[in-house]
């Protein structure tokens, strides 16, 4: 059993036999219902994501953001795809890659999935396959073959449960896009680089659904400050055990904080440039 099936079993009423992830209980999805909201009850959990929600919000208020959003979002935005494609094992300076003498595909397809984000929020929301399909085409051109861009290679089952929670599910936002990233990065469904795939559509949730309207915190920078701790919750989370669910919904809400405190950072650094 795999994902955070093993928690929600009970409370979902999964049959005992059930080897699907999380998301598969959907078949019996009640409007108005989070059906993730048992998650917060393991041991916290709920207080790491408060604290993640206030750490955003407190960033959310730094005054460049006022006059200067664009020139924070320009940044924050580089420095997203930046870190997507060294978690990917593709990394390279910051500089370099603002300079444009970087080439290598993997990064050149993380800046794409980054600019399209904006577009693609509304209708993740209404297709979240089509936008996983859209941003593997954005992320994978020049790194596998034209004949398997926004082509799953497994996992379409699963990608099937999972579409009712991010289309359906009405709770916390914050946990959603936790779930929907550690799904992707369980199943990397697509050739290539799967991985920019799957902390793009975990931010495209946080957009749709209000957490970060504006796209502003870059979770990718926190996953990287963290990164042995992500590839080591995100393997956890795989294994279905209430500690591995657990492991990587606190690795999710500290990276969300280091990313807010991030943009507080990019926030001065524009202000002292002005």
């Amino acid at each position: 059993m795999t994902g955070c099936c093993v928690v929600l079993r009970e409370s979902c009423q999964l049959r005992a036999s059930l080897r699907t992830p999380c998301c598969a209980f959907l078949s019996g999805y009640r409007v108005g219902v989070d059906p993730l909201a048992p998650l917060l009850d393991l041991a916290d959990v709920a207080p790491a994501l408060a604290s993640a929600r206030d750490r955003v919000d407190a960033a959310m208020r730094h005054r460049a953001l006022r006059r200067h959003g664009g020139q924070v979002a320009a940044e924050v935005s580089l420095r997203a795809a930046v870190a997507s494609a060294a978690l990917e094992g593709h990394a390279y300076d910051l500089e370099e890659v603002r300079g444009g003498t970087v080439t290598d595909p993997v990064v050149q397809g993380a800046l794409r999935v980054a600019e399209g984000l904006g577009g693609l929020a509304d209708l993740w929301a209404r297709a979240p396959r089509q936008v996983l399909a859209k941003l593997h085409v954005l992320a994978a051109r020049d790194v596998v073959p034209r004949d398997d861009l926004g082509v799953l290679t497994g996992g379409a089952a699963r990608i099937d449960a999972l579409t009712p929670l991010i289309t359906k599910n009405p709770g916390n936002p914050l946990l959603l896009a936790a779930v929907v990233h550690a799904e992707l990065l369980t199943l990397r469904p697509f050739a290539g680089p799967a991985g920019v795939v799957a902390r793009a559509a975990a931010r495209l949730t946080l957009i749709n659904r209000g957490f970060d309207p504006r796209g502003l915190i870059a979770v990718e920078l926190g996953h990287l400050a963290r990164e042995p701790e992500y590839v080591g919750s995100a393997g956890a989370y795989a294994t279905g055990t209430p500690d591995g669910v657990r492991s990587w919904l606190r690795h999710y809400a500290a990276a969300v904080s280091a990313a807010a405190d991030e943009l507080s950072v990019i926030g001065d650094g524009v202000l002292a440039t002005v």
